[in-house]
């Protein structure tokens, strides 16, 4: 990973970090929406599972937890997020790879994983880092495999269409009100691209996005 990138953290400051995934816990939803992305993933037995943007790894050590002969590996961009995640590993007894590296430069060969899973993470991006993300997610995809995310799509429903202008001045989801995400995973080359379920949230509504390569 290149030591003159910079990120942005999530909730922006570093410090409020350790706030972000006790929130996604209480107000988002968060096992509901990461069992069912779990689900859509359509998992057989040893495959190979990418979880980008993985942050202390929740749905990394989820997805283990279900299907404890896949292989498993979460990667992110925040050193201290990694850090918290393998103790969360250790502590739920479960083996599974942490690197630290960039979504769209990532370090695995062509082809090798049959699933890339991604949960809140790409409203963090900008518009092209999205569409360089994309491409190396279809990139180290095997031929037919899956790719399956979680975040913002347009906001459906009042609550949903007053918070949304609130959350495009915190973070980068304007690609995502304007229902652009699909298109991208399109560009991308992924076909077959569908929004398999919505979820309300505090902070407006989540789509789950399904493509194959």
């Amino acid at each position: 990973m290149p030591k003159n990138h910079k990120f942005i953290p999530a909730l922006r400051f570093d410090w409020l970090t350790p706030l972000y995934y006790p929130i996604l816990r209480w107000v988002m939803r968060e096992d509901q929406f990461k069992k069912e992305l779990i689900q859509q993933a359509e998992l057989s037995p040893q495959q190979k599972v990418l979880d980008l943007g993985c942050g202390t790894a929740t749905l990394t050590i989820m997805v283990k937890e279900v299907h404890p002969d896949a292989q498993v590996t979460g990667l992110d961009v925040d050193p201290k997020v990694l850090t918290i995640g393998q103790a969360k590993a250790m502590k739920a007894g479960v083996s599974i790879s942490l690197d630290h590296d960039l979504s769209y430069a990532l370090p695995y060969s062509d082809g090798a994983f049959d699933r890339v899973l991604s949960s809140l993470m790409f409203h963090h991006l900008t518009s092209q880092d999205k569409q360089q993300t994309l491409k190396e997610a279809y990139r180290v995809l095997k031929q037919d495999g899956r790719l399956c995310i979680v975040d913002f799509g347009p906001p459906v429903g009042l609550w949903a269409r007053i918070i949304s202008p609130v959350m495009a001045r915190l973070e980068e989801v304007g690609d995502h009100h304007k229902g652009l995400l699909p298109v991208m995973m399109q560009l991308a080359g992924f076909r077959n691209v569908s929004v398999r379920r919505r979820f309300a949230t505090v902070f407006g509504t989540l789509n789950l996005f399904v493509g194959l390569k």
